[in-house]
Order: structure tokens, then C-alpha cells, then sequence
């Protein structure tokens, strides 16, 4: 089963940006180990200038995309058990854990709004799932689908070059990812901590760990208080 993405937007030439580059652009066009299609949702529309937007009911600035527009649009889709997300700041936010469980199906279907947005009946009557990657306000929703998209392919076997690599980056067990650093030695007379040059795989394990803890501590409580919940469940501690 080869994970394939399909985007409906006014603007298929945003893609596949930075989808098309380095590992994930090669898991794909050379590869073949995840798929990506565009869907033109401006083909849909039944007005002879192509408009798929009208004024907002009840008044207010801006115009809204059709609900028929989008409609046609999705339904011309081999849905295949993917599930309908929606990019928009309403949404509820984008998570790693949401990730891994999209990355382990066969792909995904993500609706990009313009203008005021879209109409709520066809997210409501098609099931959308509405998915904000954070709490700003985006002029569409081209550039958090990609970051969507990038955040599911790269979980896939065989994507990144070595597979340990996601064992210890950030969210994983609730934690942020310690500090990275490589040569040269003194950097603006800040040198490398001299534990990562000890050859000692046990205290630089240790060290990992106590960076974690602290960087997650300091810059982000939620899931601070998230690991240490899943700690206590499991019987351990943090320290």
C-alpha cells in the first residue's frame, strides 16, 4: 500500500514545493514510496467565470468558498478510506500522535480554504476533520497541507536515511528533542559539551535524557505535565 496525498486547492502549482526536495522528494519521484495529487477545486465550479466563492450569509467581510464547489471537487476523489482533513485556524491542533495514525493508513485528503474560508455544511455533511497547525492565520491552506504531508511521509519505512532517527526527536515519550551539535569543536568561543566527546555511551545517553527533561520543563509545560502522567502510569519517574 503506497500512502498517497491529494490536495484540493485553487492553486495546484503550489505543489509539490518543498515536498519535491531532499528525502521526501526523492521517496517520491524516484522512489515511489508515497504518492501526491492535486485536485484544481476552480474546475467545479458552474459559474461560466469560474468564481467558486459568494458573500458571506448574515453579512461580514470577504467572500466564502461554495459548499456544491467543494463538494464536486472531493467527490471526483477516490477517497479509499483516507480520512478528510480541513486546514483552518478553528481546527483542533496538529499533533505527532494524529500523525503516526495518518501515516499508517493509505494517506490522507486535505481540502486548502481561501478568502473567509469555507462553508460549514459541506465540512460538516462530508466529515472533514478541521486541523490548525498553529495558532496563526495563514492567507490559505497550501502551506500547512505540505507541512501535514511532510509530518506523515517522512514516519514512512524507508523514507529517512536511518530509522533510529525518530526515536529520540521531539515529542516522542512527551519530551523535545535535546541539543544537536557537530564540528567545529569552538564555535565563537562556545565549545561542544565535553560529555558528547567522551566516548562514554552510557553518560552521553544520560545526558540526552537530562536535556530533554529540562528543555521541555522550560518550554513547554503541557507536555511536561503530559509526561509525567505517562511516567506515573507506567510506574516510573521523572526527575
Amino acid at each position: 500500500m503506497t500512502f498517497l496525498a491529494t490536495v484540493l486547492t485553487m492553486f495546484p502549482e503550489a505543489f509539490p514545493g518543498p515536498l519535491g526536495v531532499s528525502l521526501i522528494g526523492t521517496a517520491w519521484r524516484e522512489r515511489g514510496l508515497w504518492g501526491l495529487e492535486t485536485v484544481d477545486i476552480r474546475g467545479f465550479s458552474n459559474d461560466k467565470r469560474g468564481f467558486l466563492d459568494d458573500t458571506p450569509a448574515g453579512g461580514g467581510p470577504g467572500q466564502v468558498m461554495r459548499a456544491d464547489v467543494i463538494a464536486s471537487a472531493l467527490d471526483s476523489v477516490e477517497a479509499t478510506g483516507r480520512p478528510f482533513l480541513y486546514m483552518s485556524a478553528r481546527g483542533r491542533p496538529l499533533t505527532q500522535a494524529r500523525v503516526k495514525a495518518w501515516a499508517r493508513g493509505p494517506g490522507v485528503i486535505v481540502l486548502c480554504g481561501r478568502f473567509e474560508g469555507v462553508d460549514q455544511r459541506v465540512i460538516d455533511a462530508r466529515g472533514f476533520e478541521e486541523i490548525s497547525v498553529g495558532d496563526v492565520v495563514l492567507a490559505g491552506g497550501e502551506a500547512a497541507a505540505q507541512l501535514v504531508i511532510e509530518a506523515c511521509v517522512r514516519l514512512l519505512p524507508g523514507v529517512l536515511g536511518e530509522a533510529g532517527s525518530l526515536s529520540d526527536e521531539s515529542f516522542e515519550n512527551d519530551l523535545l528533542e535535546h541539543p544537536q551539535y557537530t564540528r567545529p569543536r569552538m564555535f565563537e568561543g562556545r565549545e561542544i559539551p565535553e560529555v558528547l566527546l567522551s566516548g562514554h555511551h552510557g553518560e552521553v545517553a544520560r545526558w540526552k535524557a537530562a536535556q530533554r527533561e529540562q528543555t521541555t520543563r522550560e518550554r513547554r509545560p503541557d507536555l511536561w505535565a503530559a509526561h509525567l502522567a505517562n511516567q506515573q502510569a507506567k510506574g516510573g519517574k521523572a526527575q
